[in-house]
């Protein structure tokens, strides 16, 4: 079987592929790959644009390893091949809701919460913070449970799947709640001028930014007491579907086709831009669908060097006549306690540059990317980066306790890959 991601940027041909249904069969295969000198790993769904999830031994697929063991009013424990859009609707059906969440639902639980997936939040953080317990299977074939106050628990919430195989997690939950969504068309130049204002008001903030053009989306989301006032049905299907998907993909085609329109498209799609609100569930607020298949990149820097950021990439963007049809988007994070969380220790913003996957262009990632590690940007582990351990170590300040920790539970790298040595050192 050849495994291949959403993106199609990476393949692997592991010798074996099993899926386990549950712990004792997770540990049979980590004791197998042991002793037969072969590596493992646990892929989710495949939307990490690196190889992250790639082995060349026993591929373990979580699809049997699904849903929710444990409940309580503040806390759900589940498998971790569970889907976060499966479980949302559990939790939505029990009258609970996750914090904060990412604006894709299509991963697994343990593969979000493993590569640092995040949305954006002012006070509250990614997935790997609202995680009170994990349970895992060591290279010796043991199971551990993590928890906090334990080092394995701040090293394993971001643990790439270096640690062991994640089975099940436990995270925070709360009575579910709606938020007021609001959809504007700002300047970026206003945006500039007003960002600590804005991440100050808003509880929820995002914003996408159409390269050649100065006409940047502002999506904020805040709590409210309601009453609920949903987008209706054609709404939903004009946004998330046609607008944002159908013919959001006819433009980048025709942009690949003919790249010297794209400015001219990018400014009808701003033109096309207006203003729009609702009051909806939380999980259906935070999350939007991704059906135009792109390559990702993305690099969280210091919150207040954002706007330096911002200005050096669309600066960059117009001396080098790239032509880019995908919006650059902007989150941002509170600190995290998570060692590999690329919000460790610090406010967090978060770049994103996307291109069309049948039109890459490796210098605009390059050229970003310089600007992100010259203001010690630290790169999402599920994106494309070029970033070795010599450059990790110097920008987490817990990296090489990771590492220390990593040595003791896997001396002999059965849980290592390509990425993993490179990222984390051979």
């Amino acid at each position: 079987m050849v495994f291949v991601n959403w993106a199609r940027n990476q393949s692997g041909t592991p010798v074996e592929v099993r899926t386990p249904s549950s712990v004792a069969e997770v540990v049979q295969a980590v004791r197998d790959a042991a002793a037969s000198g072969r590596r493992v790993r646990m892929v989710g769904t495949g939307h990490s644009f690196t190889g992250v999830a790639l082995t060349d031994g026993i591929m373990l697929r979580p699809g049997a390893l699904t849903g929710i063991t444990a409940w309580a009013d503040d806390r759900v424990t589940v498998l971790a091949g569970t889907p976060l859009r499966v479980l949302n609707e559990l939790l939505a059906a029990r009258g609970l809701a996750l914090a904060n969440m990412g604006d894709i639902t299509e991963q697994t639980v343990a593969g979000a919460i493993q590569t640092g997936t995040h949305g954006t939040g002012r006070d509250s953080g990614g997935l790997a913070d609202q995680v009170t317990e994990l349970e895992l299977v060591l290279a010796d074939g043991s199971v551990a449970t993590a928890a906090p106050g334990d080092d394995l628990f701040d090293a394993a919430r971001v643990g790439l799947g270096a640690l062991g195989v994640l089975t099940t997690v436990t995270l925070r939950v709360e009575p579910a709640f709606l938020l007021h969504n609001r959809r504007r068309k700002l300047p970026l130049g206003d945006i500039l001028g007003t960002l600590d204002e804005l991440t100050t008001a808003n509880e929820h903030l995002d914003f996408f930014w159409l390269p050649h053009t100065e006409a940047c989306l502002v999506k904020t989301n805040n709590r409210s007491p309601g009453p609920a006032r949903p987008p209706g049905a054609f709404r939903r299907w004009l946004d998330t579907v046609f607008l944002e998907n159908t013919l959001f993909g006819a433009a980048c085609a025709l942009g690949a086709r003919l790249p010297d329109l794209i400015p001219r498209i990018n400014e009808v799609s701003a033109a096309a831009l207006g203003d729009s609100e609702s009051i909806d569930a939380s999980y259906r607020a935070f999350t939007a669908r991704r059906d135009v298949r792109f390559l990702e990149m993305e690099y969280a820097v210091p919150r207040d060097r954002l706007a330096q950021a911002l200005r050096e990439t669309r600066d960059l963007v117009e001396r080098m006549d790239w032509k880019i049809t995908f919006p650059v988007e902007v989150r941002v994070t509170p600190p995290s306690d998570a060692w590999l969380s690329t919000a460790y220790g610090r406010p967090s913003a978060y770049i994103a540059c996307h291109i069309y996957r049948p039109t890459p262009n490796p210098a605009y990632f390059e050229g970003v990317e310089e600007i992100m590690t010259r203001l010690d940007g630290r790169p999402h582990w599920g994106k494309l980066h070029t970033r070795d351990a010599s450059y990790l170590a110097k920008v987490y300040p817990r990296f090489a306790d990771f590492v220390r920790l990593r040595d003791r539970l896997d001396p002999g790298r059965l849980f290592t890959n390509a990425y993993l040595d490179t990222v984390l050192g051979g």
